[in-house]
Protein backbone atom coordinates (compact mmCIF):
# COMPACT_ATOMS: atom_id res chain seq x y z
CA UNK A 1 0.00 0.00 0.00
CA UNK A 2 0.82 3.32 -0.07
CA UNK A 3 2.86 4.78 2.48
CA UNK A 4 4.51 8.31 2.82
CA UNK A 5 6.46 9.04 5.66
CA UNK A 6 7.77 12.55 6.94
CA UNK A 7 10.58 13.10 8.71
CA UNK A 8 12.91 16.56 9.60
CA UNK A 9 10.47 18.38 12.30
CA UNK A 10 11.29 19.87 15.12
CA UNK A 11 11.91 23.03 17.34
CA UNK A 12 13.42 25.83 16.40
CA UNK A 13 13.39 29.34 17.00
CA UNK A 14 11.96 32.41 14.69
CA UNK A 15 13.90 32.94 11.75
CA UNK A 16 15.40 29.97 11.72
CA UNK A 17 15.33 27.28 9.25
CA UNK A 18 13.99 23.41 8.69
CA UNK A 19 13.97 20.96 5.71
CA UNK A 20 10.70 18.47 5.72
CA UNK A 21 11.06 15.31 4.07
CA UNK A 22 8.62 13.29 2.95
CA UNK A 23 9.26 9.45 1.71
CA UNK A 24 7.00 7.45 -0.64
CA UNK A 25 6.59 3.95 -1.06
CA UNK A 26 4.06 1.74 -3.13
CA UNK A 27 3.27 4.18 -5.76
CA UNK A 28 4.56 5.25 -8.78
CA UNK A 29 6.08 8.43 -7.07
CA UNK A 30 7.00 10.16 -10.76
CA UNK A 31 3.20 9.70 -11.79
CA UNK A 32 2.11 11.59 -8.63
CA UNK A 33 2.01 15.18 -7.64
CA UNK A 34 2.73 16.07 -4.03
CA UNK A 35 1.69 18.28 -1.60
CA UNK A 36 2.74 19.73 1.72
CA UNK A 37 -0.65 20.79 4.61
CA UNK A 38 -0.09 21.48 8.16
CA UNK A 39 -2.69 21.55 10.73
CA UNK A 40 -1.99 23.99 14.31
CA UNK A 41 -3.56 23.01 17.05
CA UNK A 42 -7.53 24.32 17.03
CA UNK A 43 -7.30 24.79 13.24
CA UNK A 44 -8.37 23.25 10.27
CA UNK A 45 -5.57 21.52 8.20
CA UNK A 46 -4.13 24.09 5.75
CA UNK A 47 -2.76 23.50 2.14
CA UNK A 48 0.58 24.63 2.43
CA UNK A 49 2.95 24.14 -0.56
CA UNK A 50 2.41 21.87 -3.75
CA UNK A 51 4.33 20.42 -6.53
CA UNK A 52 3.69 18.79 -9.66
CA UNK A 53 4.50 15.48 -10.47
CA UNK A 54 7.49 16.55 -13.13
CA UNK A 55 8.74 19.42 -10.94
CA UNK A 56 7.75 21.95 -13.37
CA UNK A 57 4.79 23.78 -11.82
CA UNK A 58 4.92 24.84 -7.65
CA UNK A 59 2.07 26.35 -5.23
CA UNK A 60 2.55 27.87 -2.33
CA UNK A 61 0.08 29.54 -0.28
CA UNK A 62 0.67 33.62 0.21
CA UNK A 63 1.70 33.39 4.10
CA UNK A 64 4.42 30.94 2.85
CA UNK A 65 5.72 32.34 -0.34
CA UNK A 66 9.13 33.53 -0.18
CA UNK A 67 10.41 31.61 2.58
CA UNK A 68 9.31 27.76 1.61
CA UNK A 69 10.48 25.45 -1.08
CA UNK A 70 9.10 22.67 -2.13
CA UNK A 71 11.27 20.77 -4.22
CA UNK A 72 11.11 16.85 -5.05
CA UNK A 73 13.60 13.95 -6.30
CA UNK A 74 11.98 10.92 -8.51
CA UNK A 75 14.91 9.07 -8.14
CA UNK A 76 14.84 8.95 -4.29
CA UNK A 77 10.93 8.92 -3.99
CA UNK A 78 11.04 12.03 -1.70
CA UNK A 79 9.67 15.28 -1.51
CA UNK A 80 11.15 18.57 0.66
CA UNK A 81 10.03 21.76 2.16
CA UNK A 82 12.72 23.62 2.93
CA UNK A 83 11.76 26.37 5.33
CA UNK A 84 13.67 29.37 5.72
CA UNK A 85 12.80 32.24 8.01
CA UNK A 86 10.37 30.92 10.42
CA UNK A 87 7.51 32.36 12.41
CA UNK A 88 5.80 31.27 15.40
CA UNK A 89 2.74 30.91 13.55
CA UNK A 90 4.10 28.05 11.71
CA UNK A 91 4.43 25.89 14.63
CA UNK A 92 2.27 22.57 13.23
CA UNK A 93 2.20 19.31 12.46
CA UNK A 94 3.27 19.40 8.68
CA UNK A 95 1.67 16.57 6.47
CA UNK A 96 2.88 14.91 2.78
CA UNK A 97 0.44 14.11 0.94
CA UNK A 98 -0.49 12.49 -2.51
CA UNK A 99 -2.39 12.08 -5.35
CA UNK A 100 -1.80 11.23 -9.07
CA UNK A 101 -0.49 12.90 -11.84
CA UNK A 102 -3.61 13.35 -13.67
CA UNK A 103 -4.98 15.92 -11.04
CA UNK A 104 -4.66 19.31 -10.47
CA UNK A 105 -2.35 19.54 -7.86
CA UNK A 106 -3.30 22.95 -6.63
CA UNK A 107 -6.45 21.55 -5.65
CA UNK A 108 -5.86 20.41 -1.26
CA UNK A 109 -9.26 18.28 -1.68
CA UNK A 110 -8.17 16.49 -4.72
CA UNK A 111 -5.07 14.45 -2.57
CA UNK A 112 -6.00 11.15 -1.47
CA UNK A 113 -3.16 10.01 0.17
CA UNK A 114 -1.45 11.24 3.40
CA UNK A 115 1.85 10.59 5.77
CA UNK A 116 0.98 10.75 9.68
CA UNK A 117 3.11 14.00 10.00
CA UNK A 118 6.03 15.53 11.54
CA UNK A 119 5.41 18.17 14.26
CA UNK A 120 7.51 22.12 13.69
CA UNK A 121 7.34 24.19 16.70
CA UNK A 122 8.82 27.79 16.06
CA UNK A 123 9.72 29.67 19.32
CA UNK A 124 9.50 33.28 19.82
Amino acid sequence: QVQLVESGGGLVQAGGSLRLSCAASGLTFSAANMGWFRQAPGKEREFVAAINWTGTGTYYIDSVKGRFTISRDNAKNTVFLQMNSLKPEDTAVYYCAAQPASRDYRSPSLYNFWGQGTQVTVSS
